[in-house]
């Protein structure tokens, strides 16, 4: 539980610095342009949606974790629900990963 505040108040940061990518069309943008360091996708997020970013992921290389409801997530970067969003900044994306369980790509 306290790992979960501290990954959502580190997403929260990198927000306001603008190192995040939110929604599956941004998401899927920032897998492919190189720049996304991690992608999250939300639990509650539909069975096709956790496949094509495993697949996405897979095919680009980035480490990738389910994590957290879609209110949840979307709630720690300041918006609405959010199914999917990748963090841009190297140092966010070590730090929220050592409190995720990221599969293997």
């Amino acid at each position: 539980m306290i790992q979960d505040r501290k990954t959502f108040g580190t997403l929260g940061l990198a927000m306001k610095s603008g190192n995040v990518a939110s929604g599956e069309f941004m998401t899927e943008k920032a897998i492919r342009s190189g720049t996304a360091k991690l992608v999250i996708v939300a639990e509650d997020a539909s069975d096709n949606t956790k496949k094509k970013f495993r697949d996405s992921c897979s095919y680009y290389r980035v480490p990738m974790a389910v994590f957290g409801e879609k209110e949840i997530l979307g709630n720690a970067i300041g918006k609405e629900f959010r199914a999917s969003l990748a963090v841009l900044d190297q140092g966010f994306a070590s730090s929220i990963s050592k409190n995720l369980d990221l599969e293997e790509m």
